[in-house]
């Protein structure tokens, strides 16, 4: 066990990409995790392999540092859903505020489920790409929840965990910054063309900020955050 470790919840989308970077260039040693969950942008799971092989030959001394990547089956989650995420709904708002592109519980089991591996993987620290800035509103990517989720953790695993959010209090145009900083032009490109973020799984519209249906909530948050850096790096 090893403060020097941590598991990246990969996704396979733009933030959890970024969060690998991260994830690389501040620890020792990092292991990858994903869940299939019956989501309907599973394409975003065709990704993740793809970003990983894109980042270890773009990154050598990263390379050498990333260790294994592990895959959970929780579909049941899917089954107990009926959300516009798990289902071929129009994605709306709920009479609850919340976009119904919310899958509840979603955060919390991939967290214990994550922080269960990491127990067997003598792993400390989980990096996930929860944020309560350019977000849609959803309870379990707001840190009050990620901190009583990494202290139930600790109380029920008899270990110290913690859970690293690099970008939660950052907007999607300095998420880019971010990728910009750690990896330059290469990290930019990978997220660009490896990541997933659309919420319909549509990979047949390439834009100046990646594929997408250029309609859905995530789409709209990407492409208005990196028109918002590129603005910004190119002038």
């Amino acid at each position: 066990m090893t403060d020097k470790t941590a598991l990246v919840l990969l996704s396979g989308g733009q933030d959890s990409t970024i969060c690998l970077a991260y994830a690389l260039s501040h620890f020792d040693r990092v292991e990858t995790i994903g869940f299939t969950y019956g989501q309907r942008h599973n394409v975003e799971m065709e990704c993740r392999p793809k970003a990983i092989a894109a980042i270890r030959n773009a990154f050598p001394a990263w390379s050498a540092k990333l260790g294994e990547d592990h895959v959970c089956d929780i579909s049941v989650l899917g089954e107990i859903s009926d959300t516009a995420m798990t289902s071929e709904i129009e994605i709306e708002t709920a009479e609850n505020g919340l976009p119904n592109t919310f899958v509840p519980g979603r955060n919390l089991m991939f967290l214990t489920l994550a922080g269960a591996l990491a127990w067997r993987r003598g792993i400390t620290t989980l990096v996930g790409g929860m944020c309560e800035t350019d977000y849609s509103g959803y309870p379990d990517c707001r840190r009050e929840t990620l901190d009583a989720q990494e202290l139930t953790l600790a109380r029920g695993l008899d270990r110290p965990f913690k859970i690293d959010t690099p970008l939660m209090w950052i907007d999607k145009a300095e998420t880019w910054t971010l990728a910009n900083d750690l990896g330059g032009q290469p990290l930019i490109d990978i997220v660009i063309e490896e990541s997933h973020t659309c919420y319909k799984g549509d990979r047949t519209q390439r834009h100046a900020w990646g594929y997408g249906c250029n309609d859905c909530p995530a789409c709209d948050l990407r492409a208005k955050g990196y028109e918002k850096w590129a603005a910004k790096a190119h002038a």
